[in-house]
């Protein structure tokens, strides 16, 4: 990578941030406040997700630009507030990764990532007390995550602490309990009582991905794309049988998307 080139790019960005912002700039970027665009953060970083998802470099470069510009644009928010600009948030953050690798900065020694996870979460303890107070270790979770990724973040947190299943037996036989436990609320007709035990299976079913090295929001999203592929390859074909997807029973649909179920294994085979 070329640095000046590097330099020159940046401070390209940061000119453009400050021209859009300007007086005779762009009415719509005059508007923005931290407010009205953190969704538009969110929205960026989900759109950077999806292109690494589907393995598009091209896509993924683009989409990176867009999440950037957003940081360098809230940024450039706060610099107009006196309250930190871009510099400050690159020198933290070159700060905060040198304090937190020790082993590669320092002369700590580490033998395998779990030790290095293990450090990690020392220094992350240390660290808190130079910020706010808060008033339950687990209020560090962001709230605005998304839920599957908000539950595993703070079972992965509530574990540093010891607070945690003792194996993936045990955490299974916990969902198994869930389980039994939505059952017999359907059973009983109980709708408030059905909708906390599919909440209780649902975080168990997170905590199962995560004690098998896995992150349930990615394996959702997995699903997600799976479904979509399999219903686009069910309308072709209902289509191939002269069927429109809106005129088909739901016989039809469930024969074509069963055929389509076999075809996918058949293909793996």
């Amino acid at each position: 990578m070329n640095r000046t080139a590097l330099a020159n790019a940046m401070n390209g960005l940061v000119d453009l941030v400050a021209r859009l912002r300007a007086p005779d700039g762009c009415p719509w970027d005059a508007k923005q406040t931290v407010s009205t665009v953190r969704m538009y953060l969110l929205e960026e970083a989900y759109e950077v997700l999806d292109a690494i998802e589907r393995g598009l470099p091209e896509e993924e470069c683009a989409e990176l630009g867009d999440l950037l510009f957003h940081v360098v644009f809230i940024a450039h928010l706060a610099e107009e507030k006196r309250e930190f600009d871009l510099v400050n948030v690159i020198e933290e953050i070159v700060e905060k990764m040198i304090r937190r690798h020790p082993h590669v900065f320092g002369d700590i020694k580490v033998r395998d990532v779990d030790e290095v996870a293990a450090n990690w979460a020392k220094i992350k303890e240390t660290e808190k007390h130079a910020e706010e107070k808060r008033e339950s270790f687990l209020e560090k979770v962001p709230v605005a995550l998304p839920a599957l990724q908000w539950a595993h973040r703070l079972s992965e947190r509530a574990s540093k602490v010891g607070f945690d299943w003792a194996d993936r037996n045990a955490i299974w036989a916990k969902v198994l309990e869930e389980t039994r436990e939505l059952n017999e609320s359907i059973k009983e007709q109980d709708s408030e009582q059905v909708e906390e035990e599919i909440g209780d299976l649902l975080f168990s079913l997170v905590n199962l991905a995560r004690h098998w090295g896995l992150n349930a929001e990615d394996l959702l999203r997995r699903a997600n794309r799976k479904f979509i592929r399999r219903f686009a390859l069910m309308e072709r074909e209902l289509s191939i049988t002269g069927k429109d997807l809106r005129e088909a029973t739901p016989d039809e649909m469930d024969g074509a998307w069963n055929k389509i179920k076999v075809k996918g294994e058949e293909e793996k085979g």
